[in-house]
């Protein structure tokens, strides 16, 4: 009866290491899709555009900072020989100088941001179908990002190896080599919106009267 018992055990302790074998876990792939995106030739151009851009905003803004002071010394010098009509007139266009040079600053954020987008999209278009061929290619179930972005939590915290890291795959899907220097991360927010540094003040009212 003994024997019969242990026997029965072994066929079930057989039978459920059978099953155990036989269920694997999913495959699952992780990257940083901020590396890849930094080592392609792409974003590098990306980037040199983007600079551009900010240099022609900050110019435009600087001209009309410039022209704003001009006007707004010369009525600090002749104020005080106006006519009261001629004073409000002139205020009225030292405030729509600053009024402008406001718009300016809301428009050249817009515009910037408003190219990157246009420029990275693309950019991630091809990084995309390069994960998604790693994937299937290599029978992963999920490729997951390391980084959720700039202030959120990495999605993956620990990995107790390199083995399921497909960023290498991923760039050689790309046709970049790995073994590359690879280039500092540089992201959105490296291009920085053009701000003057001293923003235009209006000038003191002159209440002096001719």
């Amino acid at each position: 009866m003994l024997r019969l018992i242990f026997a029965l055990i072994f066929i079930n302790f057989q039978a459920f290491g059978q099953v155990t074998e036989s269920v694997k876990l999913p495959k699952i792939g992780y990257t940083n899709v901020d590396i890849v995106i930094a080592r392609l030739p792409e974003s590098k151009a990306m980037q040199s555009q983007l600079e551009i851009t900010k240099s022609q905003l900050e110019k435009a803004i600087d001209e009309s900072i410039k022209e704003f002071q001009g006007k707004a010394d010369n009525y600090q010098k002749t104020a005080g020989q106006m006519t009261d009509i001629i004073r409000a007139d002139k205020e009225k266009e030292l405030e729509n100088l600053q009024t402008r040079i406001q718009e300016m600053r809301s428009k050249a954020q817009y515009s910037l941001q408003n190219k990157q987008q246009q420029l990275m999209a693309p950019i991630q278009t091809k990084v995309n179908a390069a994960i998604q061929q790693v994937g299937k290619e290599h029978a992963y179930v999920y490729i997951i990002n390391m980084d959720g972005g700039e202030g959120t939590v990495p999605f993956i915290l620990f990995a107790s190896s390199e083995e399921n890291n497909v960023t290498n795959l991923i760039l050689q899907k790309l046709g970049v080599d790995p073994n590359q220097q690879e280039e500092s991360i540089k992201s959105e927010k490296s291009i920085s919106t053009p701000t003057p540094t001293n923003p235009p003040k209006q000038p003191a009212n002159k209440n002096s009267k001719q």
